[in-house]
């Protein structure tokens, strides 16, 4: 029996921010202990918060319903990019590290709005949309 695939699945941009979650888990995974419940913990929930703010969205019945949460999952991207860079100024990653994780979360927040841009202008439903 083949398994159901939820229109989401299919963005392209829900699966780099898919991967950027993983990444960001190996990323926090080295920082010291003391960070557990405070910037570690912070920067898992934005990272996370960006891919189900992408699922949500593509369960919106309304054009506008899906654009604010592809903004909410922006301004997520945005909040993590900021964490990276706060971790770096502390020490925990290198400068080389944090260049590397931008250059990803550059080409997401592009993508992310990109999405956002095709949501306002087109506004047809997930279902019927091909963003590659």
């Amino acid at each position: 029996m083949k398994s159901y695939i939820y229109p989401f699945e299919k963005l392209e941009v829900w699966k780099i921010s898919q991967d950027l979650v993983k990444e960001t888990y190996e990323i926090v995974s080295d920082f010291p202990t003391t960070e557990k419940y405070n910037i570690n913990s912070q920067i898992k929930r934005a990272v996370i918060s960006i891919s189900s703010n992408l699922a949500e969205g593509a369960g919106r019945a309304s054009k506008a319903d899906r654009a604010h949460f592809t903004n909410i999952a922006y301004t997520s991207a945005l909040e993590c990019m900021s964490l990276i860079l706060v971790s770096e100024r502390l020490g925990f990653i290198n400068c080389e590290a944090c260049k590397a994780y931008r250059k990803k979360m550059n080409l997401l927040t592009n993508k992310i709005n990109s999405y956002y841009k095709y949501q306002i202008s087109n506004g047809n439903h997930l279902r019927d949309t091909k963003i590659q």
